[in-house]
């Protein structure tokens, strides 16, 4: 199994950090891992996304054209990557900041109210947690355990204060997803 996502949003959002937890997360799976970072030219505010593949056998190339889910953080992102998702795939959106909702009717989509979540915790920074969340919740892709050992792992000494709040994000957004009945 291959899966492929893109993470889409505003540079400042925290979108290469959440693909580089959940490529950890996949290491951290004995899974076969990829990401790769792509940057508009502003430092912040400008576009920013990053592709991560997690499989089970080796990544033959980083580029994904047809991912298999997407989530943007921002209606730029959402216009731009919402039209390449792989028909069955799957589309998580930030409903908070984004005044349309898609319109694919092949795709399975869930809107995440991720800044109003954020802001309800105190953090309007960990919007990209929530959003996290409900990707793994929606997909399974890494194992929570992963997920939380890879945000410990990565965060630096001097930032482990936000943990808690971190875990608490990632938590909400997984709580966010309606269950899909069989």
């Amino acid at each position: 199994m291959t899966l492929g996502v893109i993470m889409a949003g505003f540079g400042g959002q925290g979108v290469m950090l959440m693909g580089q937890l959940l490529t950890y997360a996949g290491m951290l799976d004995g899974k076969q891992v990829s990401w790769m970072p792509s940057y508009g030219p502003e430092m912040r505010g400008g576009t920013a996304n990053c592709t991560v593949i997690i499989a089970d056998e080796e990544v033959g190339s980083p580029l994904v054209t047809s991912p298999d889910a997407v989530v943007a953080l921002n209606l730029p992102s959402l216009d731009k990557f919402e039209d390449i998702v792989k028909p069955g795939g799957l589309l998580i959106y930030n409903s908070s900041l984004s005044n349309r909702p898609p319109t694919r009717t092949d795709i399975r989509i869930i809107a995440v109210e991720a800044n109003d979540i954020a802001t309800e915790l105190g953090h309007p920074r960990v919007a990209n947690m929530v959003a996290l969340g409900a990707l793994l919740e929606a997909t399974s892709l890494v194992s929570a355990t992963s997920l939380e050992q890879a945000l410990r792992n990565i965060l630096p000494v001097h930032r482990q204060e936000l943990l808690s709040i971190n875990l608490q994000a990632i938590a909400r957004g997984r709580a966010s997803v309606e269950p899909v009945l069989a």
